[in-house]
């Protein structure tokens, strides 16, 4: 019997689950005036509804 080859699947599977993702950056001011960024990784379709929870 030959062994199954599951590389292929494997790499299949990822190639369907990959997202396009965005990268949304958001700097707040802090009390003593200086700036922190906020850095957050998003699905692209959900990019408008972060903005706009964001506001």
């Amino acid at each position: 019997m030959a062994k199954k080859q599951s590389f292929g699947d494997k790499v299949l599977k990822r190639r369907q689950e990959r997202k396009i993702m965005a990268k949304l950056i958001v700097a707040e001011k802090k009390p003593n005036g200086q700036f922190r960024f906020k850095e957050k990784m998003v699905p692209q379709q959900d990019v408008a509804a972060e903005l706009k929870a964001l506001t």
